[in-house]
This record gives structure tokens, sequence and C-alpha cells, in this order.
């Protein structure tokens, strides 16, 4: 009985340490992708010859943390895409499980919100598997070179822009813009849990 007790825990043990390393850890290189934007035309990083970097953001229409943030978004994609850093946006939600979150919907949604960002659907999952995404919104912030710089939050208040004193993201697209340390690596990305297909 104690030996299958020690499996147990043995197995318990090692379940957790796959599932904590689960996608990727900042000083990781990314995977490049290949998504469908709501254009219809298909998005990558290596679209974005000039880059300097990205901030890829999983988002969605439906969690209201993601709506929430989206007028930030639009302003951290105004302000770093002419520096060289776009925002990519991508949506991990499964359609079946979350129907406004849907290509359609996508398509609806930013053209109502006017986002000037690519705006792609993850209909796999694979992509948001591989980074290890967890929750809308949460944020990779990566290097030129395609390697993991910042994970995380885009600041510390959900609620208010305003009352925000710590802006992660753009903290770390200065850094790497100024070729210096980012100050803050890793934060917990605060949302809506990812919508997986069955």
């Amino acid at each position: 009985m104690k030996k299958v007790i020690s499996l147990s825990l043995v197995l318990i043990a090692l379940l957790a340490f796959s599932f904590k390393r689960a996608g990727y850890e900042v000083g990781d290189k990314a995977i490049d992708f290949s998504l469908k934007n709501v254009d219809g035309e298909m998005v990558s990083m290596d679209s974005f010859e000039e880059a300097k970097g990205f901030m890829i953001i999983f988002t969605c229409n439906t969690c209201p943390y993601s709506v929430a943030y989206e007028d930030r978004i639009i302003e951290l994609h105004q302000k770093y895409a002419k520096k060289g850093v776009p925002v990519i946006a991508i949506n991990p939600n499964d359609d079946e499980k979350s129907p406004k979150d849907s290509f359609k919907k996508m398509m609806e949604r930013a053209e109502e919100k006017g986002f000037p960002f690519p705006y792609v659907y993850d209909e796999t999952q694979e992509i948001t598997k591989a980074y290890g995404a967890t929750n809308t919104p949460h944020v990779y912030v990566l290097d030129a070179d395609k390697t993991v710089k910042y994970i995380g939050a885009i600041d510390n208040n959900t609620k208010s822009a305003a009352e925000a004193d710590k802006k992660y993201v753009e903290d770390a697209v200065d850094a790497i813009l100024g070729g210096t340390e980012v100050p803050e690596k890793k934060t917990k990305a605060i949302g809506c849990t990812i919508k997986w297909a069955s």
C-alpha cells in the first residue's frame, strides 16, 4: 500500500512539473505562426520584415477583461508599431465552446472597434498551447529574434488605465527598443480562462 501511495505521489509530482513547464518561459525562442487575420490574409511574425519586436496578445471578443483592455491594446499598437514593435492579437478560444468568439464575430468586433493591428484566429489552438497562454488577455513580448522577454499582464489595473501605475508591457518594449534589461520579466495574467476544444 505504501508503495502505491509513493508511486502515486511521484506521478502527481511529475504531472505537476510537466504542466508547470508547458509553454514558453522568458528567454525561450518562440516559433512563428501563420494564422488567418480578420481581413482574410494570413499573418505571421515574418510578415513584419523590419520588426524590432512583437507584442503577442492572446485575447478574445467575449472576456470582460479582454474587452476592458481593448482600447489599451489599440494604444499600445499605435505607440509602438511605428517604432517597429507591432501588436498581433490572437483569439485562442474554441468557437463551439464560445460561439461569440467565432471568426465571423471577430471580423465584426475588429470593424466595430477599428482594430489597427492584426486580429488572428488560432483555430487549432496549437499556437496557444505552444506559447502556454492560459488567460485572455495574456501577453508575450518578444524581441526581433523572437526571444521571449516578458510574459503576463498588460499593466496592474484592469479597471482603469489611468490608475495603472505599473505598465509592464510598455516597460518591456521600451527596454527592448533601448537595448536594456526588461525590468519585470513575468507577472500573473489576469483574465478569463481559455475555452479549449473538447
